[in-house]
């Protein structure tokens, strides 16, 4: 694998007593695009939560960019690079496009994509045509946007996707598809939660399957969309 940028080993995470997370482990190379999977909860989120440091109760090894972060704050690995885009958008309603774009704002770093508010809307030509529209007057679909663009904002080298996909409009699915695409050309590595296997598909290098905390599963996208077994135990609906 190309330059790990993100190493996960042996995590497991708790909520209250409820164990959650069994001895994870799972890797993301530098541009490179990493599908996490798993039918609704099979520990995807939570795993995400617990990388970016939002789990109180957690053991394991987290390293990102060399350095261990299995004790950090989430501000403080956001500062290092890392950006999250929660399942549930939050984007800051009575803001503007612009105004949510600003709070997301950090300075450029060395090897990581530098983004503007110019080249996102690139991306995005939706946002570009909405630069003062509050973000609670926005669809579903368009928060989704403002969401991972705020997040690129921050110019981070690693951007941890949760479930980009779920509940938005096909049109923007695709969008969301070639947006991936984009950021992987920018040379940026992304951790994609992801139950829908056409998508993840068409945008990702490597998969790992989740099914109750536990990895039963890794490997190429090619691979996974070969094997009939895994998919069927641990994919289909």
């Amino acid at each position: 694998m190309q330059d790990t940028i993100l190493d996960v080993s042996g995590l497991n995470a708790f909520y209250g007593r409820a164990h959650i997370l069994f001895d994870v482990n799972l890797k993301v190379g530098r541009g490179e695009v990493v599908a996490l999977m798993g039918r609704n909860g099979a520990g995807k989120s939570t795993t995400m939560k617990a990388v970016m440091g939002l789990l109180n109760r957690t053991q394991g090894e987290i390293d990102f960019m060399g350095e261990s972060i299995k004790a950090a704050k989430p501000h403080a690995i956001s500062r290092m690079g890392m950006g999250f885009v929660p399942e549930d958008r939050r984007v800051f309603a009575d803001l503007t496009v612009m105004e949510n774009l600003e709070v997301g704002t950090q300075p450029q770093r060395d090897l990581a994509p530098h983004w503007t508010p110019e080249k996102l809307f690139r991306l995005f030509p939706n946002l570009g045509e909405m630069p003062d529209r509050p973000g609670g007057q926005m669809s579903g679909g368009e928060q989704q946007m403002l969401t991972v663009s705020r997040t690129l904002m921050g110019n981070p080298h690693l951007v941890l996707l949760d479930e980009p996909s779920e509940g938005v409009a096909p049109v923007i699915v695709e969008q969301m598809a070639n947006m991936i695409m984009a950021l992987k050309r920018e040379g940026l590595s992304i951790l994609l939660s992801e139950q829908n296997l056409q998508f993840a598909n068409l945008v990702c290098d490597r998969a790992y399957v989740l099914e109750n905390g536990h990895i039963r599963y890794q490997g190429s996208m090619d691979d996974l969309a070969a094997n009939e077994e895994v998919r069927r135990n641990y994919l289909s609906v």
